[in-house]
């Protein structure tokens, strides 16, 4: 056998070019017997809501000069009857629906669903004190700007494909799941089970609304298992991800289950995470004059990519991990990503693994520190962000590979120090919101509007679900909404 590196490459190789989202186009809504359109959105706290129109009006809305539904100042800054600090119930948006983010809905038969942006009704002074219809809290919006300036002026482009965990339950109150298996095993799957027919009608559904479906399988908690999607172009990613989570929620509802994405379900048992798969694609203008890449299996452009998230990651955490119970997910040793800012080939215990590393077509680095309460469009917003500052200021990457010892937390300080990990993610909510709130890296990434809002929004939504007053009761509230 050739020892070659053309041998020895392995993973599916994809591109920018092979990995465009599916279309579907308007004209084809008819034909498709659909009757009415999701308008969707995911406000800061990361639920998803939705106008349901009829098609005979969503088209007649789309032959108006600005295709839109109205929607009160307030949707951001709403959880559950109650308004964020900053927020006010005077004065309307629009929301414009994308036509390239439309799909089926086989979970609805006869719906289909769309995405969009909010603009000003007319225009406002934006930061600079020009005019602009832009409403720079709009984390949809927010994602696109980060990705054209990166394109523009750090020459890099992103694939990114998730990895989603969730738990089956056939019980709220109590808590109970839908059976007990270990890790892949078959037992999870069993043909036949409710179970098995419900994850096979979700795979067959996601298939039909043009996501790549990679593999299904059982995780390694009670009612668990893991749904993988291929990776696509970071704003259709999220859109995928979006509808993935709402085809999961309704085929479990149709079969009498709850679906819940909640970071830990069982405290004795692993939670649940949104692993986060992201590749680099040069474009031009590629970056010049970038330092070198102290890895061999890194190229400069990697490798300051990495060095500008890494840098950031402990002020991101509030985008990535945005609620007290998100804390209890993370930790060192339980394979979740460890707490101390460190990457390393393979290591499940650092917050960045890099995957496949010797081969360059499929190389990708898998974000651990990531839950499914994160608002898919504001995370990826800051991670992607914070990498592409790092590809323009030109960083170098000074914290090495920890795959010789699994992650920081098998080292000694003096270890530590000497691989450059030397820095911890915050350990609990409380020290996230401070890292966010006085990280000059997130507000010159993201804005001040938007990290302000986010920032008020997410304290609100900890408090709310703090309401209840046993854990137990917090635990409920959290599965019954995520």
């Amino acid at each position: 056998m050739s020892s070659s590196a053309t041998s020895l490459s392995y993973g599916v190789h994809y591109t920018l070019q092979t990995q465009q989202s599916h279309f579907l186009t308007v004209d084809r809504l008819s034909a498709l017997r659909i009757r009415y359109v999701r308008i969707t959105w995911v406000d800061l706290t990361n639920v998803t809501r939705l106008r349901i129109v009829p098609l005979s009006h969503f088209l007649r809305m789309l032959a108006s000069p600005r295709p839109a539904i109205t929607m009160s100042r307030f949707v951001l800054g709403a959880v559950f009857l109650s308004i964020a600090e900053g927020f006010t119930t005077t004065g309307e948006y629009l929301y414009l629906p994308d036509l390239e983010s439309l799909r089926v809905c086989p979970y609805a038969p006869g719906h289909a669903s769309v995405m969009g942006c909010y603009e000003e009704k007319v225009p406002v002074p934006g930061p600079d004190g020009m005019p602009t219809l832009k409403v720079d809290l709009c984390p949809r919006a927010t994602l696109k700007r980060i990705l054209d300036d990166a394109s523009a002026t750090a020459g890099v482009e992103f694939l990114v494909g998730y990895e989603i965990e969730v738990t089956l339950l056939k019980s709220t109150n109590p808590i109970t799941s839908v059976n007990d298996h270990s890790w892949s095993a078959s037992a999870g799957l069993y043909t036949g089970t409710k179970e098995s027919l419900v994850l096979q009608e979700i795979a067959d559904a996601l298939q039909e609304s043009g996501i790549e479906l990679q593999m299904y399988h059982p995780e390694a908690a009670p009612g668990q298992y893991e749904v993988v999607t291929g990776p696509l172009p970071p704003l259709q990613a999220a859109d995928a991800l979006v509808h993935t989570r709402e085809t999961i929620s309704n085929i479990a509802v149709k079969h009498e289950l709850r679906a819940t994405f909640a970071p830990r379900v069982f405290k004795t048992r692993c939670g649940g995470g949104l692993h986060t798969h992201i590749s680099l694609h040069p474009v031009a203008p590629a970056p010049t004059s970038l330092p070198s890449s102290p890895s061999e299996h890194l190229t400069p452009l990697q490798a300051s990519f990495l060095a500008g998230l890494l840098l950031a990651l402990p002020e991101l955490a509030l985008l990535t991990l945005p609620t007290p119970a998100s804390y209890a997910r993370v930790g060192d040793g339980m394979l979740s990503g460890g707490t101390y800012v460190s990457w390393g080939t393979d290591v499940r215990e650092a917050p960045v693994r890099l995957c496949n590393a010797a081969s360059p077509g499929s190389r990708n680095f898998e974000l651990r520190a990531m839950d499914a309460i994160a608002n898919p469009y504001a995370a990826l917003a800051g991670v992607l962000g914070a990498g592409a500052r790092g590809v323009r200021q030109g960083l170098k990457l000074e914290i090495d590979d920890c795959s010789v010892r699994r992650g920081g937390v098998e080292m000694s300080e003096d270890e530590r120090r000497a691989y450059g990990i030397t820095v911890r993610m915050p350990l609990a909510w409380e020290a996230a919101r401070l890292a966010m709130e006085s990280s000059k890296v997130v507000r010159e990434v993201l804005g001040d509007t938007f990290v302000d809002g986010y920032l008020s929004v997410n304290k609100l939504m900890a408090a709310q679900y703090d309401t209840p007053e046993t854990e137990e009761g917090k635990l409920k509230l959290l599965i019954e909404n995520y």
